[in-house]
């Protein structure tokens, strides 16, 4: 058994209202995906240590499709 991002495994979503325009922001993934090519596909283990959230957090990458502004999201794991 591990700790996993929910959102990053699909097991529920969370809406999340933009602070600019309060249109609901679209989830553009776990932050560590955006740091190089192979991010993507490293192990929790290695990529929770760089994003500077706790290692029982996962940050995700919000963004507004209405005025384009973005927020990181502090989602907690949860253990399966």
């Amino acid at each position: 058994m591990n700790y996993v991002c929910p959102l990053c495994n699909g097991i529920y979503e969370i809406k999340v209202s933009c602070p600019v325009c309060t249109n609901i922001m679209k989830d553009k993934g776990a932050l560590v995906n955006y740091l190089d090519d192979y991010s993507p596909y490293l192990l929790d283990d290695i990529t929770s240590k760089v994003d500077g959230a706790p290692s029982y957090k996962c940050t995700h990458l919000y963004k507004c499709p209405h005025c384009n502004s973005d927020r990181k999201i502090h989602i907690d794991r949860v253990y399966i």
